[in-house]
């Protein structure tokens, strides 16, 4: 498949590349950097760091055989949960480079102890048929709707899709996956709509042995308000006929328990539906998926982009909560370049959800801000574009991450296809005084973080201001912050700069930069700097930067 064009970046991109560098997670207060000194020589734990050294192009070991040495390599819609082993576990939709995964089971797993370093273990779920509870499930809903058997080849998988895999830690002994297949076809033909897709659930005591995961069958289908009136064209996207698409599930257990899915793509968008804690299953009669009376067996609406259209934009909703608030992390656009993510809260998991500016999505609808992640560029090096369908949680210890799918554009080396190679990256989360969290820009790399100085920042850094520009990405610009405190060729209404080195916040003017140290990625050899992430006054661009080395 031919991917398009990415339009490049204009006269604001740095026109020299410099070195730009990074280091481990904040070991105590997660706001302040670190405890550690700051000599006027080197500290020791930043000679001694270790940068990887896999490749972000990583062609030379797309295959199969090579798959020990993927790392990172090949990753779509992550899902991480950190086990009582000590290991994070990553999940993740089927899908590879020329699809070398094929044939090789379902909902590929890594693991690993420090996020950067990830050994790739195999399938979770190992059969390469669809699981015959999907063809029972659908052939007992066409008959209530009063169509014949499906027709589909269940031993061909290939034909059907393996998707969002979201896995939560329950407790010691029992970790879930919730897990999605979609179906090829339409309902009954020409000019009725796609068939629809299944949650399914698989379960763990044990997510090291991937043998373990056992398949519990049904959770969940598409829903539709418009009863048996499935004759829509299935390019018809503003009229679809489902309201709920069975796509993307992400587990949530309230602060006083209770245990939900959030789940939804495009359609109408996102519907929260109860589930029982010791099934795992939906809580409520579910009933015929179509009709106003059955409608809570499958949830009710939380989010919606556009009210007046079901071509929503929007999918992969990932819920998690912190300090009070419900945060709903949110994929939009087309995937293969546009991909953003999206971030709003409520104190409750039904909402009303809202993002910074006040915006009510539950019952009104509309972009939501503050933008956390967008395709980006520093300096002279390639775009990184696809950056969303994330994975957002913590180590315990106060330090919180998000992860994601990222993209090289179309192409890349003088390659058609580049658009197409997939990796995955994790990056820190910020918190801001207000409660609201931001992604670093560079990925994370283990850096140590020693205390930062008022010295570390003097001298060059590339600035990207993140504004919504559909399939283009932002560019950097270089500024330097001067040792007198002003700044030459400041992106910012302001010309002064200032550090508090207790919160380890950059302010220029009214602008609060959260700060951290971590790696350049873009530099050669991949070098360890300063990073921050902020936001305008107005909320609706979000500051990414990186200090640069000489």
């Amino acid at each position: 498949m031919k991917f398009p064009f990415l339009l490049t970046c204009g006269l604001m991109c740095s026109l020299a590349l410099v070195a730009c560098g990074g280091d481990d997670p904040v070991t105590d207060n997660p706001n302040n950097g670190g405890v550690k000194p700051s000599p006027d020589k080197p500290d020791p734990e930043q000679v001694d760091y270790k940068a990887p050294k896999y490749k972000d192009y990583y062609l030379d070991v797309n295959d199969w055989a090579k798959r020990a040495s993927w790392n990172l390599a090949n990753v779509h819609d992550p899902s991480v949960v950190l086990a009582d082993d000590g290991y994070y576990y990553m999940y993740t939709t089927d899908a590879s480079y020329g699809n070398v995964h094929s044939n090789h089971g379902h909902f590929f797993c890594r693991r690993s102890k420090n996020l950067v370093d990830w050994e790739f273990m195999g399938a979770a779920m190992g059969a390469n048929a669809v699981p015959m509870w999907v063809k029972t499930k659908l052939n007992e809903i066409r008959t209530a709707m009063g169509l014949k058997a499906s027709t589909v080849n269940w031993q061909d998988a290939s034909k059907f899709g393996f998707w969002a895999p979201c896995v939560r830690r329950i407790n010691s002994s029992l970790y879930r996956m919730y897990y999605v297949v979609t179906l090829p076809g339409n309902i009954d033909g020409d000019g009725t709509w796609t068939e629809r897709c299944f949650i399914g659930l698989m379960e763990s005591d044990d997510p090291s042995k991937l043998a373990s995961w056992k398949d519990k069958g049904y959770v969940l289908t598409n829903y539709s308000d418009k009863g048996l009136n499935f004759r829509v064209a299935n390019n018809q996207w503003e009229r679809c006929y489902f309201k709920y698409n069975a796509i993307d599930p992400s587990l949530i257990v309230t602060d006083n328990g209770e245990h939900w899915l959030v789940y939804g793509s495009w359609h109408s968008g996102f519907a929260a539906v109860e589930l029982d804690p010791v099934s795992g299953k939906v809580k409520a009669s579910q009933g015929n998926p179509w009709g106003a009376a059955n409608e809570a067996g499958y949830g009710q609406c939380i989010y919606s982009r556009k009210k007046s259209s079901r071509w929503q934009g929007s999918e992969a909703p990932e819920v998690v909560y912190h300090d009070g608030y419900y945060y709903m992390f949110v994929a939009y656009d087309e995937l293969s370049v546009a991909y953003n993510t999206r971030v709003v809260r409520s104190e409750k998991i039904t909402g009303p959800y809202k993002d910074i500016l006040g915006t009510d999505v539950t019952n009104s609808g509309g972009e939501a801000y503050p933008i956390v992640t967008h395709p980006y560029k520093f300096g002279t090096d390639h775009e990184w574009v696809g950056i969303s369908h994330c994975a957002v949680f913590d180590d315990g210890k106060g330090n919180w991450y998000y992860a994601s799918q990222q993209r090289f554009p179309a192409n890349y080396n003088g390659n058609a296809y580049s658009n197409a190679i997939m990796l995955g990256g994790v990056r820190q989360i910020v918190w801001t005084k207000e409660g609201w969290p931001l992604v670093l820009p560079e990925r994370y790399g283990a850096v140590p973080q020693t205390t930062i100085s008022e010295k570390d920042l003097i001298g060059k850094w590339q600035h990207i201001d993140l504004v919504y520009k559909y399939q283009k990405p932002d560019c950097s610009v270089d500024m330097t912050l001067n040792a007198d405190h002003t700044i030459t060729g400041s992106p910012f209404a302001e010309t002064r700069w200032s550090f508090d080195a207790s919160s380890n916040i950059l302010s220029i003017g009214s602008i609060k930069l959260y700060l951290r140290r971590e790696l350049d990625w873009e530099a050669n050899p991949r070098t360890p700097t300063i990073v921050y992430a902020g936001l305008s006054s107005n909320k609706k661009t979000t500051y990414w930067g990186k200090r640069c080395t000489q």
